[in-house]
């Protein structure tokens, strides 16, 4: 190998904390290296939101993520706020709309994030390698060395943007955790996270014949509740209630569905007893609330076979609201890290600096966005992370 080029701040990874920490540091002089194994940059961004990028979220802030230390990402967001990348996105023109939640989406097409991230490094002096496979990554006295198959990089600060091991087909693998324990950081243990959850053999059996049927519902994990559609599938759930759900189930765990949100359980039982004096099969009337199919099957698997609403004691009626709204289930697992958004836990935040994200064991090596175990809710959280994170270290490199 020959000798390497030398720069300021090599950055591994192209994707959104990679290339917003390549802007903050090219923005203030450094000259950066951009390195990425894909021959694109922002893979995930481009696949994000179904395709228009779902770039951040207006109710941002510590609460909405996940980590071993609730405190770590209070820095970090506070000093790159979503205002301050909807300002980045408003200055380059970038028309963007806002659906439920605060979430911000495009409103033509994610790449247009990518190119003002791209133009951003660009009027810097940050230069992007793409189609680099790195060989090796080792500590040298004035820095660091990576080195690829296409040369050698060095410099004084090494920023790890690799980020996590969801979504294989976009370039997602474990490089980043094998680095940190390379260097002797401490790593949380790794899930898929916003991701669907599979049902053990006997709720298969039970809810089978369901794929595609969507309702309103809350799911709650250990203790967190989301309101959002949920969606049967051939495995067991998913939509937006699952995914959230998911980042917050641990294996074992059980997990708790209310399909009839809009009631209280005394409104519930109101609903049906004022209904007794009707000849229709209890399933007619449940079916108004809940989709037919999933009418029909809780009344054969919750309710004495053949039993009219109008002759049903007090306390089965009690007893099927209860099912309705909280039934519980342990998901045999989710779906996996092919489909799953984000993955959770990573590099333990104690080996990290908040206010930089500098290891403490390593000087001038740094990690950012979903690398590290901070992960967010469902609907642009991620990506305020990786904004935030690689903001944050491309002002302290």
């Amino acid at each position: 190998m020959g000798h390497p080029n030398s720069f300021d701040v090599v950055i591994l990874g192209a994707g959104a904390a990679g290339m917003m920490c390549a802007l903050s540091a090219a923005g203030r002089g450094r000259k950066v290296a951009l390195i990425d194994q894909a021959a694109k940059a922002g893979g995930k961004i481009l696949i994000s939101g179904g395709g228009r990028c779902n770039f951040t979220n207006l109710g941002a802030s510590p609460r909405q993520y996940v980590s071993q230390n609730a405190h770590f990402a209070k820095s970090a967001l506070s000093r790159f706020s979503p205002a301050d990348f909807i300002r980045m996105v408003a200055e380059h023109g970038i028309a963007y709309h806002e659906r439920k939640h605060g979430e911000l989406f495009c409103d033509a097409s994610a790449q247009q994030i990518i190119d003002m991230l791209l133009e951003g490094c660009r009027r810097g002096a940050a230069r992007l390698f793409l189609s680099h496979k790195i060989s090796l990554v080792r500590k040298a006295s004035a820095g660091y060395v990576v080195e690829t198959d296409r040369g050698a990089f060095a410099a004084p600060a090494l920023v790890v943007a690799t980020g996590g091991l969801s979504i294989p087909k976009s370039g997602a693998s474990g490089f980043g955790f094998t680095l940190a324990s390379q260097f002797g950081l401490r790593l949380v243990e790794r899930a898929p996270a916003l991701d669907g959850f599979v049902f053990d053999d006997a709720d298969r059996g039970r809810l089978n014949g369901f794929a595609g049927v969507a309702l309103d519902a809350v799911m709650t994990c250990n203790g967190v509740s989301f309101r959002e559609n949920l969606l049967f599938t051939h495995a067991g759930f998913s939509g937006p209630a699952a995914l959230q759900a998911s980042l917050h189930w641990y294996k074992g765990d059980a997990v708790h569905v209310n399909f009839l949100p809009s009631f209280s359980r005394a409104e519930l039982l109101d609903w049906f007893a004022v209904r007794k004096a009707s000849k229709a099969r209890i399933n007619t009337h449940l079916a108004q609330l809940v989709p037919k199919r999933l009418a029909e099957r809780f009344c054969e698997l919750y309710l004495p076979a053949g039993v009219p609403l109008g002759n049903l004691l007090k306390t089965d009626l009690s007893a099927f609201c209860a099912r309705l709204q909280d039934w519980t289930f342990v998901p045999r697992q989710t779906v996996g890290y092919g489909k799953a958004e984000v993955t959770r836990g990573g590099v333990d935040t104690d080996e990290l600096s908040s206010k930089t994200l500098e290891a403490k064991k390593s000087p001038g090596l740094f990690f950012i966005g979903e690398v590290v175990d901070v992960t967010g809710w469902l609907g642009g959280y991620n990506f305020q992370w990786a904004w935030a994170s690689g903001w944050a270290a491309g002002q302290a490199v």
